[in-house]
């Protein structure tokens, strides 16, 4: 299972990996690069810490169990064998309830867009399946950014001097309910309490204030039968609608 060891203890604000993640994923120059959008999978902002400032990094966590995927009908959202989860737009309804659910508020919307998609860090999955390592991770000069096997991540950088506290994230988080959400495949390192880089503000725990929907699987069963119900009627309107207009007599073309 590949991960990614952010270690914002070495990490000097150069924006390397921003621009790197721009260029593989042919991504436009944004305005603010402090906010995480449909256009923009990675960014940089700085916080105060014990030890002076801080850069720190958002983008997603690619959880190991992740809260997206699971709230997903259709399976758009999923979490492959070599750790990235990835995104089906073809499959896709629309409902953005995997951007209500995470945890981590990393998910973007492509409001302005007439095909809109979910947008969010693809953990350079592309570069994974041919071998390569993770973009960002290729071009941090200092280290901040390491890319490979997740053990190997947890071990080294546990044992590394240096690495702010020297506690990486948690194998185990578990939501204000005490039910597991997040093992998240992207490690922290850090001189701040822990998630405090990752996690919006106002938020104590990961999955603390989850739609309902997330903790109670009835719910969740209900929400998908629903919501796949209404892509099965759409899609049946548009098919109906194709055949009448290609019918003889119906106006259609002959």
């Amino acid at each position: 299972m590949r991960a990614i060891l952010f270690d914002d203890t070495l990490c000097i604000g150069c924006g390397a990996c921003m621009a790197a993640c721009r260029e593989h994923n042919r991504l436009p120059e944004t305005t603010d690069p402090t906010q995480l959008s449909d256009k923009q999978f990675t960014v940089l902002r700085k916080t105060a810490g014990k030890q002076g400032e801080i850069d720190y990094r958002r983008f997603c966590m690619h959880c190991q169990e992740p809260t997206c995927a699971s709230v997903c009908p259709v399976g758009a959202l999923y979490k492959t064998p070599a750790g990235p989860v990835v995104y089906n737009a073809k499959i896709c309804l629309g409902c953005r309830y995997c951007i209500q659910a995470c945890p981590f508020s990393v998910p973007r919307y492509e409001w302005s867009s007439l095909n809109p998609r979910v947008r969010k860090c693809t953990f350079c999955a592309d570069r994974l399946a041919a071998g390569q390592v993770n973009a960002c991770a290729e071009v941090c000069p200092t280290g901040a950014t390491l890319a490979g096997e997740r053990q190997a991540l947890l071990k080294g950088g546990a044992q590394t001097p240096g690495r702010g506290t020297g506690q990486i994230c948690p194998e185990d988080l578990r939501g204000a309910r005490g039910r597991r959400h997040l093992r998240p495949g992207a490690l922290l390192g850090s001189l701040l309490p822990a998630w405090a880089a990752g996690q919006p503000a106002g938020r104590t725990s990961p999955g603390a204030d989850l739609p309902g929907a997330v903790e109670n699987p009835a719910l969740r069963l209900r929400g998908s039968f629903t919501l796949a119900g209404l892509w099965w009627l759409t899609n049946r309107k548009a098919e109906v609608a194709r055949a009448e207009r290609g019918a003889p007599g119906q106006g259609g073309r002959r």
